[in-house]
């Protein structure tokens, strides 16, 4: 698995991770279980982002240093947008959270456990998943293939799907956990399991986690193709996965309260994975430039969010996470 990204870079990028993590979890801990306002949300996801442009700023500079201004610039733009892919399809993942949510009420305050933990969780599969994937390509080229195709067929189905009230009643993955697990009536504050009846049974908190890692399961699939579309430097994949993923809790928090303003955005994110696709299925025949492919997935997204804002039914007033606070 070539890679651009001198070995110092490496480690730089992991303990930046590690780092972000430990503060995030500080944090969380002094502050407890309490709701997060949109304030804090948006404080900290300017703080995210930030934090994945300055990692950028210093890729550039150290491929720069090696290989020159151009390369740089190259390789700072696939880095740049595998991040907007993943941050856009992150959202569609976002709003499958505030469904789960909402159907097993979970009060905000303790929502930001689950996505902190959730967060873990995503980190350690996706690494894992693209470093196989980075194997995969560079023995088998024909996978290339199958991940465009899998691509335009999971946009399809998501074009399809849009606008679409999804029913998690009928969830297989949650009839299973509740025919193995005993799930207490109720909440027992942040704990996963409580004592009822002289018996340590789960809470619906447990079950929650759980769909919230089956999720980002579903939607890493999806997604990871997609990067492989822009740049086959898993140093480039990895590091723009990740930073994308550790902004997810904040902009779960500042999308929730805004979620039906964007109803249109399933479309825009459709639309994406068939371009990226079929970029990934013409491989062989055009390569598309990595300046155009970020042209096209900011055109896309900002149609979306515009057309959404123009047509966004009224809001009705809801105990949202922003609201709560």
């Amino acid at each position: 698995m070539d890679t651009i990204a001198p070995a110092w870079l490496w480690a730089v990028f992991v303990i930046s991770v590690l780092v972000a993590l430990f503060v995030d979890f500080v944090v969380l801990r002094k502050q407890g279980a309490h709701t997060v306002s949109v304030k804090e949300a948006l404080n900290w996801s300017l703080i995210w982002v930030a934090l994945s442009f300055l990692f950028n700023g210093l890729f550039w500079w150290a491929v720069q240093q090696d290989h020159g201004t151009a390369m740089a610039n190259t390789k700072a733009m696939e880095f740049l947008t595998g991040y907007l892919i993943e941050k856009s399809l992150a959202v569609d993942n976002i709003f499958v959270f505030l469904m789960i949510f909402t159907y097993f009420a979970v009060p905000p305050a303790y929502q930001k456990r689950v996505l902190m933990i959730g967060i873990i969780g995503a980190i350690v599969l996706r690494t894992v998943m693209i470093l196989v994937g980075s194997w995969l390509i560079a023995h088998f080229h024909w996978v290339l293939y199958v991940f465009g195709a899998f691509l335009i067929l999971t946009g399809i189905k998501m074009w399809w799907a849009a606008g679409q009230e999804p029913d998690l009643e009928s969830n297989p993955a949650l009839k299973l956990l509740r025919r193995v697990l005993p799930v207490s009536k109720g909440f027992d504050g942040e704990r996963f399991f409580t004592v009822e009846n002289g018996k340590r049974i789960a809470t619906p908190l447990l079950l929650v986690i759980a769909l919230v890692g089956l999720t980002d399961v579903i939607f890493a699939v999806d997604s990871i193709p997609a990067i492989f579309a822009i740049t086959m430097d898993p140093f480039i994949v990895l590091t723009s996965n990740i930073f994308a993923i550790l902004g997810l809790r904040a902009m779960y928090f500042l999308l929730a309260a805004v979620a039906e303003k964007f109803h249109l955005l399933s479309y825009g994110l459709a639309v994406i994975l068939v371009f990226i696709g079929t970029k990934m299925m013409l491989i062989d025949i055009y390569k598309i430039p990595v300046a155009v492919s970020l042209g096209v997935v900011v055109a896309i997204l900002a149609a979306t969010m515009a057309l959404s804002l123009r047509t966004a039914p009224k809001i009705k007033h809801a105990a949202q996470p922003d609201e709560a606070a």
